[in-house]
């Protein structure tokens, strides 16, 4: 293991939408209202692509961020990975629509899909590129516009989500930095569970399926919330202790931000105080894959990691998935 090049964090970017969706707003849309929405999930707004905003477009502007935070152009790009469960087409990928609008001529470039967790799941696969000496960089961006996908009709959903993209760059860093662990897993018998039935070669668009809605966003609530809070616990015990790590080794906590209820159980899990978690959830609702970079960078825009920190990141989603990571800022 001691020829594997130590790899981290060294740009970071993000990027939401201007316009903003508060609670007040859904309350003449659908029939719900601020109280409920707060009481059982902590969002209070989320932000919402314009028409002509594509995810592409999102996770470009985060993408020029995080390449001038790494102190980048890029040219100089070996790899770029987007997370995403809404890409502007199937194919071509956003990830080469991103490469070809940064002029990144020499990176690799590709989507990888895993819903919620799918940064972390990115985040590790290019690591292991960088650790082999294949590539010496990689900028991950996670980006989804989840409004394309919400039923603004169904009052149990359209309420928890919003589009944004978080990016970062990664590289060699000083040995005794970077990345320690990750934990990977996927449960494919609760795919049902959370899920877009329409789309794919199951189900092709049809009439049929647009009149059905299955375009759209299913979730089962309970169940994904009962997965959530015993995978964000077991994923974040497992990805320590593969780093030699304990709970209180941990400087600033990184969950997913899908429900404030679900953040609170895992904190509450690894006896952490409010100071040491990272959560938005208020501000952007839950946003896939751009969820973690978004708190992750934001974290770091505000000054909350300083050198040498031990950063957890975890999250769930749909497949149903989880991801953990343990960095050294």
């Amino acid at each position: 293991m001691s020829n594997l090049r130590p790899v981290g964090i060294i740009g970071t970017g993000k990027y939401v939408p201007e316009k903003i969706l508060t609670n007040s707003d859904l309350e003449k849309m659908v029939d719900t209202n601020d109280e409920w929405i707060v009481s059982r999930t902590g969002i209070r707004e989320r932000h919402i692509a314009a028409p002509d905003q594509a995810t592409s477009d999102l996770a470009y502007e985060a993408a020029l961020k995080a390449l001038e935070s790494a102190g980048m152009t890029a040219d100089q790009l070996d790899l770029i990975i987007i997370a995403t469960v809404t890409p502007d087409t199937i194919f071509p990928s956003t990830a080469c629509i991103v490469q070809e609008k940064l002029g990144a001529k020499k990176a690799a470039a590709f989507d990888l899909s895993a819903a919620c967790s799918g940064f972390v799941y990115s985040l590790a696969t290019a690591t292991n590129f960088i650790r082999t000496g294949m590539y010496n960089n990689a900028l991950i961006i996670g980006a989804d516009c989840l409004s394309r996908i919400t039923d603004y009709t169904d009052r149990n959903t359209c309420v928890l989500f919003g589009d944004g993209a978080g990016a970062v760059v990664i590289g060699e860093v000083p040995e005794g930095r970077g990345f320690l662990s990750f934990d990977l897993g996927a449960e494919g018998a609760g795919g049902g569970l959370l899920k877009l039935e329409a789309g794919g070669s199951r189900l092709p668009a049809s009439t049929a399926t647009i009149e059905d809605k299955q375009h759209f966003i299913y979730m089962n609530g309970r169940e994904v919330f009962k997965f959530a809070v015993r995978i964000m616990g077991s994923a974040t015990e497992s990805v320590l202790s593969k780093a030699g790590k304990t709970k209180e080794d941990i400087d600033l906590f990184v969950p997913h931000q899908a429900n404030i209820r679900i953040i609170q159980s895992a904190m509450q899990r690894l006896d952490l105080p409010p100071e040491k978690c990272v959560i938005n959830v208020d501000k952007y609702a839950n946003t896939s894959a751009a969820s973690i970079p978004l708190a992750l960078v934001e974290a770091a825009e505000e000054g909350r990691m300083k050198e040498g920190d031990t950063v957890l990141m975890v999250g769930f989603g749909g497949g149903l998935t989880w991801g953990a990571s343990v960095l050294v800022w």
